[in-house]
């Protein structure tokens, strides 16, 4: 990334650095990163064995590394984690859960989307929708069922709200081997509306639009493709 990236600028003025000294930082990282290797990008060649060990403990660790960034760049900001992922604490209090799971819970998950509508440039990666209130961010393994990668953005992927349910559901998914799209046989009877099949069955075959930082992991979509309705 270049120290010319507002986003840059923005940590950089936070934390007391300059543009350019986190935009060396960052292509330090991007050294390690197996994304970017597949795509024959190498980052920077000057990453130091402590750069790998910020790597390795961030990137193994996506859960609670992101939670104490979040603490921290709250901290310095002079605010508080909840304030800063905007969750009113009132309307925690009415949930009736402990607050501090469910804290926890709601800033993972607008940790969650914010990462994944960045990193598909708040757009559908199937139909190119770019409303962001119509998209959602998707795991690819649920929630539920992969504690380790719930926070892992390559077990990410926009889409749009009823694409999204489709594919929580199997009945579209992703195929590892070259990121085409395979659409369920269910959504191929005659007796489907017409607008199932301009929302579904034109999709078939055709490459998702891949992210320019976090690709989808081959390994989450090959547990997404057993789970895939023929």
């Amino acid at each position: 990334m270049h120290s010319r990236n507002e986003e840059i600028k923005r940590l950089a003025q936070i934390i007391g650095r300059t543009p350019s000294s986190i935009a060396l930082k960052l292509g330090n990282f991007a050294s390690f990163d197996p994304g970017l290797k597949e795509r024959g990008i190498k980052g920077a060649s000057n990453a130091s064995r402590l750069d790998k060990q910020v790597w390795d403990e961030f990137y193994n660790n996506w859960d609670s590394a992101l939670i104490e960034s979040e603490r921290l760049l709250a901290k310095v900001q002079h605010t508080t984690i909840e304030k800063m992922n905007k969750i009113d604490i009132k309307d925690l209090q009415k949930e009736g859960l402990d607050k501090e799971r469910l804290i926890k819970t709601r800033i993972n998950q607008s940790i969650f989307r914010t990462m994944i509508l960045a990193n598909y440039d708040n757009t559908c990666c199937m139909t190119g929708i770019n409303n962001t209130e119509l998209l959602i961010a998707s795991h690819i393994v649920p929630w539920s069922k992969d504690e380790k990668n719930r926070l892992n953005p390559t077990n990410g992927l926009c889409l749009n709200a009823l694409h999204d349910k489709a594919f929580d559901k199997g009945f579209i998914t992703i195929l590892a081997k070259d990121y085409s799209i395979k659409v369920s046989s269910k959504f191929k009877r005659k007796n489907l509306v017409e607008y199932t099949n301009y929302s579904f069955l034109k999709l078939e075959g055709k490459q998702i639009n891949l992210p320019d930082k976090f690709l989808p992991a081959k390994e989450q979509l090959m547990v997404h493709n057993d789970f895939f309705i023929q």
